[in-house]
């Protein structure tokens, strides 16, 4: 197998967790490899690689998106964020992040990145969702250790305190 030259692969920027990256990546290199490969960003967890798990959910413009479905020159231009990017830059978690933690929403947290990416862009859209709403949402992943209740009680947590309760 022959690697493919620099005139080959296509120059991407973006803006990745709100700090512009710029990269190459070949036509069809997807956009999950891209992150992990050629950012570094470990979060970004590949499992089904058809976009049924969820696992490698990221935000695209907002927009929680299957990373594994996207090639990475379709993200070029656009605002990128992983689950790198919720916790603060000195490395305070974010609230989704703790009422996880406190409601033991991960165990063995090869899923959470996604989740956690999922849950934030749907919040933005409904930001008072009842259990039944929050269950349907997440009932888009698949985790096989948590059992879906610690989750669904953390974001019921977070969306309490998002609205002043």
């Amino acid at each position: 197998m022959t690697q493919l030259s620099q005139e080959s692969k296509h120059k991407i920027t973006m803006t990745l967790n709100g700090r512009e990256q710029s990269g190459y990546a070949e036509p069809r290199m997807l956009l999950s490899d891209y992150l992990r490969q050629e950012m570094a960003l470990q979060g970004v967890h590949v499992a089904c690689e058809h976009g049924v798990c969820g696992a490698c959910t990221v935000r695209i413009n907002g927009k929680a998106v299957r990373s594994c479905l996207t090639f990475a020159v379709q993200a070029d231009g656009a605002n990128v964020e992983t689950a790198e990017g919720l916790a603060s830059s000195e490395g305070e978690l974010n609230d989704l992040q703790k009422a996880f933690r406190k409601h033991h929403g991960l165990q063995c947290g090869f899923c959470t990145p996604g989740i956690l990416m999922s849950v934030e862009a749907y919040l933005e859209v409904n930001p008072k969702p009842n259990e039944e709403e929050v269950r349907d949402m997440l009932s888009g992943h698949l985790c096989r250790c948590t059992g879906y209740t610690g989750m669904v009680r953390a974001v019921l947590d977070v969306v309490e305190q998002r609205n002043g309760g």
